[in-house]
């Protein structure tokens, strides 16, 4: 037990279901993969599942919107955070657009390669949903000024097709076969292609280029339209499927030319709630929700309409357990997976003997729970001098290295959280105020119906950390367990706390069963302490204030308590 490396733990049943569903080559709807942080969604896919799925004739694309947060981030020697990503500096969205893209254009030369994807197969995807004519003559001409005014009269008579050759043609012409031939892969073939097959190939790739002009000149005159759009705060559909266009227009060819044993492509894309997170730094795109939502609609429609690569989707954002499913058409909108991590039996399994002793397990479960993530984490401080500095005081057990944990998730974790927690109801409150807040949010006997009025940060501030501590109070008198669709009314939804503590990830909204708890224990345990803290800072004014909320206007829901048989 002593220095053991740790290793990954299969989760056989799991990836079961992922590996039955990357092997079909194309699927009618993407899959969800969500749960709270910590219960080793990444790793499945890095550790275990990723490797298998790029071999033979199996290509998968991995990305993951999170990358660019360099803070937050294994790629940058950092680990994931416990807490939500809105925690974090957010990315921009034309980082997260260019890794989509980046990724999706490399699958695709792949089936080029394989002659999987053809130029004439490029052209009548292109067409069906692109308006072409204008937009081939405008690349001909400027790039062929000197063309005469009969040729140029000529080329506004020709067909799309015609036109799409001669674009082709001109491109080829400007284009650098040998740079060409080394991102095909062609020099390596080439004893074995004949000149006509080396073409074949190389046109395939050079209409891929022009596809992308193509569409990156119809997106560049939209852009004063959707610079305006940013300035009002308005939606428009295709606004924000013009800046989606050149991702879903490669997913589309990519899934018209999978084919079973030959060229079966698949898409993981690893935190994509951070899309909807992502800043613009300047208008030439749409918002970051716009462009989430936008893209996650297309390739609904491409699923539902003709059949998509396989496209797995993994969040630790409880939004994607549920309410997304609503928000994208009905419960059924997407395949459903939700991983918990290990059971505490299950846990104890692997655990003990080889990392922890029966006695420290003990406690760990009690404490910290079987949280995937706590018991590396806890076996790394075990690891560590720290371990070996308290091993060395008689008086010091295993004990105190779980409360400097719990003191560590405490510091760097929950407290930060819940000071962005207050800032979400401060916020929530500045709204009430000014009217933005529906009426419906604010009915009679709401806890949070009368916000501070007056212009005053600090009692807004005092108004926020009042209704959070009285949450909290509820969330203990429930035992942590609240069933969000025990009354089919959805009323918790409402309450300003609920969303924030939700924002910023120390709660998560199951889906089934469909309860509201701390992502863990060890969190839970934390936020219990945050309260009995706060509640020792109190003046002897600020505890009246408290007694009087909890008393008059108190929140509780323990209407919504989990039914019996639930553990």
């Amino acid at each position: 037990m002593v220095n053991k490396s740790w290793k990954i733990i299969p989760r056989p049943l799991l990836e079961t279901i992922l590996n039955n569903h990357a092997q079909h080559h194309r699927v009618p709807q993407p899959l969800i993969l969500h749960g709270p942080r910590g219960v080793g969604k990444t790793t499945l896919f890095l550790e275990r599942l990723l490797k298998d799925w790029n071999k033979g004739p199996h290509i998968t694309g991995y990305v993951d919107f999170a990358q660019s947060i360099k803070d937050h981030h294994p790629q940058h020697n950092n680990s994931y955070p416990w807490a939500s990503w809105s925690t974090c500096d957010p990315p921009t969205l034309s980082n997260c657009k260019t890794q989509l893209e980046t990724c999706l254009e490399s699958m695709t030369q792949k089936g080029i390669q394989l002659g999987a994807i053809t130029s004439s197969q490029i052209f009548s995807t292109l067409n069906k949903w692109h308006r072409l004519d204008t937009v081939l003559r405008r690349i001909l001409l400027q790039n062929n000024s000197n063309i005469a005014l009969k040729s140029r009269n000529a080329i506004s008579k020709v067909s799309s097709s015609v036109l799409w050759d001669r674009a082709v043609f001109a491109l080829s012409a400007r284009s650098n076969a040998k740079e060409i031939d080394e991102i095909l892969g062609l020099e390596e073939k080439g004893k074995s292609l004949s000149v006509e097959e080396a073409s074949y190939f190389r046109e395939a790739f050079v209409a891929l280029r022009l596809a992308k002009e193509v569409i990156t000149m119809q997106q560049g005159w939209r852009a004063c339209a959707i610079a305006h759009l940013n300035r009002t705060g308005g939606f428009s559909r295709s606004l924000a499927n013009s800046c989606t266009d050149w991702p879903c227009l490669l997913l589309e060819l990519l899934s018209k030319a999978a084919e079973i044993d030959y060229f079966q492509p698949k898409l993981v894309i690893n935190n994509i709630e951070v899309l909807k997170k992502a800043i613009l730094v300047d208008d030439s795109m749409v918002s970051g929700p716009m462009y989430h939502d936008s893209l996650i609609w297309r390739i609904v429609a491409l699923g539902a309409n003709e059949r998509c690569l396989p496209i797995m989707l993994a969040t630790s954002d409880s939004y994607y357990s549920y309410q997304a499913y609503w928000d994208f058409g009905f419960p059924d909108i997407f395949i459903s997976r939700e991983n918990f991590g290990w059971a505490p039996q299950e846990a104890k399994m692997h655990m003990v003997n080889d990392y922890f002793s029966q006695s420290e397990w003990t406690v760990i479960i009690e404490v910290l729970g079987p949280n995937p993530r706590h018991l590396f984490e806890l076996y790394a401080l075990k690891q560590s001098s720290y371990y070996q500095k308290v091993l060395e005081d008689k008086a010091s057990t295993f004990e105190d290295i779980v409360d400097a944990y719990l003191a560590y998730l405490q510091v760097t974790v929950v407290n930060p959280a819940m000071d962005k927690a207050l800032e979400f109801l401060q916020k929530f409150a500045k709204h009430a105020k000014s009217g933005k807040i529906p009426k419906d949010r604010l009915r009679f006997g709401s806890p949070w119906k009368h916000p501070s009025k007056l212009d005053d940060p600090t009692q807004c501030q005092q108004w926020a950390k009042l209704q959070l501590l009285d949450f909290v109070q509820s969330l203990i008198n429930t035992e942590f367990g609240v069933n969000y669709l025990g009354d089919c009314s959805f009323e918790i939804f409402d309450d300003p706390c609920t969303v924030a503590l939700l924002e910023v990830g120390l709660l998560y909204a199951q889906r089934d069963p469909s309860f509201i708890r701390p992502i863990s224990i060890g969190i839970q345990r934390c936020l219990v302490r945050w309260l009995v803290q706060e509640r020792m800072k109190m003046s002897l004014q600020n505890l009246l204030q408290f007694l009087w909320q909890r008393i008059i206007r108190g929140r509780s829901y323990r209407h919504l308590m989990l039914q019996v048989g639930y553990k």
